[in-house]
């Protein structure tokens, strides 16, 4: 999993990074109570997916 996207970022593999990013946000909001650090880190994996989704020129969804 990328953690640390940049211009380098290889496209090649934003169709298993992408599904797992999405799946990670899922999962913090459906959680229960957001504390402000799940907050940053739902923030943060939206971030990468729009810099994928942009980089690499995939259709926005809804995440």
């Amino acid at each position: 999993m990328t953690t640390d996207l940049n211009s380098s970022y290889d496209c090649a593999n934003a169709s298993s990074d992408l599904p797992n990013l999405i799946a990670q946000l899922d999962s913090l909001r459906n959680g229960s109570a957001s504390t402000a650090e799940q907050q940053e880190e739902m923030n943060r994996l939206e971030n990468q997916i729009r810099f994928i989704q942009n980089k690499c020129d995939i259709p926005h969804s809804n995440h």
